[in-house]
């Protein structure tokens, strides 16, 4: 079972619709940001995975939400974010936000690895560090995709 990584978040302006609570699709970009800072705490830099070797990158291919309470500007927020299961080329991730206790959304994340374009397996050192309970305790990851290999799309 790996970490769960927890990010917090104010809600602003920008955020909101005109009645004052947080607009549905800006819990996108802060699920987003939870997702990106798991891999910042796992010790993976995305910009230079995508930069180094065969250019990986992740995208989203299926996300399910569950908007239960709304949130309101000003509210600081907690996001929660946690690895569930790492396959060839895909990543199940489970992600909650939070006010307090109360739980105010929750979200399944599909998300492919990707190369050109094409589904690309995960290196096992990535693989390693998204699913370790305590990452920070791993060595530093080498973005090297020696690993990978190109999975044909079905």
């Amino acid at each position: 079972m790996s970490f769960t990584h927890r990010l917090s978040i104010r809600v602003y302006y920008e955020d909101t619709d005109f009645s004052g609570v947080v607009y549905h699709a800006s819990y996108l970009r802060f699920l987003e940001r939870g997702r990106t800072e798991i891999l910042r705490a796992a010790g993976v830099d995305q910009s230079m995975l995508h930069a180094e070797g065969q250019g990986l990158f992740f995208a989203v291919r299926r996300l399910t939400i569950d908007y239960l309470r709304p949130a309101r500007m000003d509210d600081v927020l907690t996001v929660e974010t946690r690895t569930t299961e790492v396959r060839g080329a895909t990543l199940d991730i489970e992600q909650r936000i939070l006010r307090g206790e109360e739980v105010l959304i929750t979200a399944s994340v599909l998300v492919a690895s990707l190369s050109a374009g094409r589904p690309v397996r995960i290196p096992d050192a990535l693989r390693l560090r998204l699913t370790a309970e305590a990452p920070e305790t791993l060595p530093p990851y080498e973005a090297s995709l020696e690993d990978t290999r190109s999975i044909p799309s079905s």
